[in-house]
């Protein structure tokens, strides 16, 4: 059944998880995801993310439809999310599109610039009945490859200010993850963590850069207010991984060998976030 990000964050809050959100580019991702959600019967958000665009593996409005009839159709509350919209015309058309959630990212912005600009996405969102998430801080580059860049942690103060400013309905916070492959292991500052959950209020908070997080550290930022985690290239990997050194004569196959992968790590972390 197709879900707001709001409405599956508050079943969350009450019982304490984490919902996991999982980037779909294709059919194969997207059935892994579903399988994986149905078969814990929990509720998931797919997501889109703009980088995929820039990979070549799908427009938005390619996969749009796919994904938001896939929600209609489960058996669990599905949330379909556009992730890291960077552009304010790019987020209306998700809106459009009948996403039921949108992230704008304006994290690369000063924060009064990010404020103005989240501000009018919450605006566009309430027209729809969608939800809002946005980022103050930065997880350094987007999805898709190793890591290099540094994150820049997020201040709670500012954070404060942010999220009574905007009216969103989720921060993406920055606490040391990031995006892509971890080079070393992510330390990860739980205080400051706290101190954001404290200072806004026990709001909804975000992790994005999942992928590669120790289970304890997962129950661990779940407990300090973390009830939305982005998980993609831990999954993609493991499809990868599953198809690796094998020859097919068949190209599904493949596809299917890929998919079953991916859906039992998507399993195993949605688990872990919800403590099944």
């Amino acid at each position: 059944m197709l879900a707001t990000m709001k409405d599956v964050l508050l079943d969350a809050e009450k019982r304490q998880i984490a919902v996991g959100a999982f980037n779909a580019p294709n059919l194969q991702t997207l059935h892994a995801i579903l399988r994986a959600a149905e078969s814990l019967a929990e509720p998931v958000i797919l997501m889109h993310a703009e980088v995929h665009e820039e990979m070549g593996l799908c427009t938005m409005e390619e996969i749009a439809p796919i994904l938001l009839r896939a929600a209609e159709r489960s058996a669990v509350p599905v949330c379909v999310h556009l992730d890291h919209g960077t552009d304010l015309d790019y987020v209306k058309r998700g809106l459009a599109l009948g996403f039921t959630s949108v992230m704008y990212d304006g994290s690369a912005l000063s924060p009064a610039e990010n404020t103005k600009n989240t501000r009018i996405a919450v605006e566009a969102a309430k027209k729809t009945g969608a939800s809002v998430e946005a980022e103050i801080g930065s997880m350094g580059a987007r999805e898709g490859g190793v890591q290099d860049d540094e994150s820049i942690y997020t201040d709670p103060e500012l954070a404060k200010k942010f999220v009574e400013e905007t009216g969103i309905d989720a921060l993406a916070c920055a606490f040391g993850t990031v995006h892509g492959f971890y080079r070393r292991e992510p330390k990860l500052d739980m205080a400051r963590l706290s101190r954001i959950r404290e200072l806004t209020g026990g709001f909804p908070l975000v992790m994005h850069g999942g992928s590669g997080v120790s289970h304890a550290d997962y129950r661990e930022v779940i407990r300090r207010g973390v009830r939305k985690i982005n998980y993609y290239t831990y999954m993609s990997r493991a499809g990868a991984a599953a198809i690796s050194g094998k020859e097919y004569k068949q190209f599904q196959d493949a596809l299917f060998d890929a998919e079953n992968a991916m859906m039992e790590d998507v399993k195993t972390a949605m688990s872990v976030f919800t403590g099944k």
